[in-house]
């Protein structure tokens, strides 16, 4: 089974493989020893898997450069735009934000961007990033082009664009040197049509995730740390109810698994998008919105529904936050189920790798990890179950982490609103 598009998503993964001398993790298994986790604390034990998460939110915003574009109750928004653009037959008004240069604790050779934005009439945004090394600086890249409906633009990332010192791997921005990249540069356009309304997109939340992760096989299974024994009430929807739904959104069932574990956790804080939304789904379907989810999360060029950041912007405006980023480790999940927030991880899996799950085999597939068994194995919410009542499962905490740390990188998606803030603690990744 694949998930979201997954198996494009490998395809360009293998030809960037082929073509460039990258050491990053990628979303396969790669060749390498097993790493055994040395004894000590848990941030000393993490230390081979270098992760940052840098955000820019409200004040912080100011930080930026601007061009067109005004800092305004803790958004950004289009101020006396001076640039037009033409794209698709239509011409728009244009305002940039630029963060300021950002320079993690290593060579960063993958990045992932995140961002909140709400576009109104005809309207939209545009996420960029460019990187240094040494005295060399990249080009633009484009990230993605957002929108929170699909009437005026289709939504898509842009892979490709391997020019100079990184290319784009649908959500992921690579760095094509092995050495990685010093620091990097993001930026937000806002797009607006020209002439036509004076309603502003806005952006609340702009951020990214910058890695540099041991190329390995496999991993240590961590200790069970504080979740033991905690499960938290997550709603239970199935993917594969919606076999053959919507092909213009990528057909339901297998390849709906992102947007369904985004609405399993959008449920849990009662902030499900509200019934208008999805009144052109029929009446009597089962779970509609996560046909909604689907519906706009759907990325045009990657042709799936499992585009990352285009999964946590849907979700940010309904829950009020939400970020991608990777954890080191389930001692790192278990910190956010203590704090009460779910976490969507990416995992890929072969015949016999994930003792007990709906499906045999996984090139990609997104779950909810929504607790722990007293022993400390893993309780998630697994969308590909036939129905409901088979969604919740438990899987050993060992071969879940094998079918994600070195799988995604331990990728995930962060959901949460303002009753649930972040965990405390030395932290890098939130």
């Amino acid at each position: 089974m694949t998930c979201s598009g997954y198996r494009s998503r490998v395809r360009r993964l293998l030809r960037v493989l082929l073509t460039t001398p990258l050491a990053v993790s990628l979303s396969l298994p790669l060749a390498g020893p097993a790493v055994a986790e040395p004894a000590g604390p848990a941030p000393a034990r993490a230390a081979a898997r270098q992760i940052a998460y840098t955000e820019w939110s409200g004040a912080d915003l100011a930080a930026g450069s601007t061009a067109g574009v005004r800092v305004a109750d803790g958004r950004l928004r289009l101020a006396d735009p001076r640039t037009q653009r033409r794209y698709a037959g239509t011409t728009y008004d244009v305002g940039r934000w630029s963060s300021p240069w950002t320079a993690p604790d290593f060579g960063l050779t993958e990045l992932v961007a995140s961002w909140s934005a709400q576009t109104p009439a005809n309207s939209w945004v545009e996420v960029e990033v460019r990187g240094r090394s040494g005295t060399a600086t990249s080009s633009w890249d484009t990230l993605g082009r957002w929108a929170s409906g699909d009437r005026f633009l289709r939504r898509t990332s842009a892979t490709g664009q391997g020019d100079d010192l990184a290319d784009v791997n649908v959500d992921t921005w690579v760095a094509r040197d092995a050495a990685g990249l010093d620091s990097f540069q993001l930026r937000v356009s806002l797009m607006r049509k020209a002439g036509a309304t004076t309603r502003s997109p806005s952006v609340g939340t702009v951020g990214a995730m910058a890695s540099r992760l041991p190329d390995v096989s496999s991993v240590a299974t961590s200790r069970p740390g504080p979740a033991r024994g905690l499960v938290l009430d997550v709603p239970r929807y199935s993917q594969m109810v919606h076999v053959g739904d919507y092909r213009q959104y990528g057909g339901g069932g297998e390849a709906w698994c992102s947007p369904t574990s985004t609405s399993m956790v959008l449920g849990y804080y009662d902030a499900l998008p509200p019934a208008p939304s999805y009144d052109w789904v029929p009446r009597g379907h089962v779970d509609p919105w996560v046909d909604q989810a689907a519906r706009s999360t759907y990325d045009t060029a990657y042709e799936g529904t499992g585009n990352w950041p285009f999964n946590t912007a849907y979700a940010a405006p309904l829950a009020g936050h939400a970020f991608v980023t990777r954890l080191r480790s389930l001692r790192e999940a278990e910190r956010f189920v203590v704090a009460g927030i779910p976490v969507v991880a990416s995992i890929s899996f072969g015949a016999g790798e994930l003792d007990g799950a709906p499906i045999s085999a996984s090139n990609g597939h997104l779950v909810v990890v929504v607790g722990f068994t007293d022993t400390g194995d893993v309780v998630v919410n697994d969308p590909a179950a036939q129905t409901r009542a088979g969604v919740r499962r438990t899987y050993d905490r060992g071969q879940f982490e094998n079918a994600w740390l070195p799988r995604s990188g331990g990728l995930a998606y962060v959901i949460r609103d303002d009753a649930h803030p972040l965990p405390g603690g030395a932290h890098s990744n939130w």
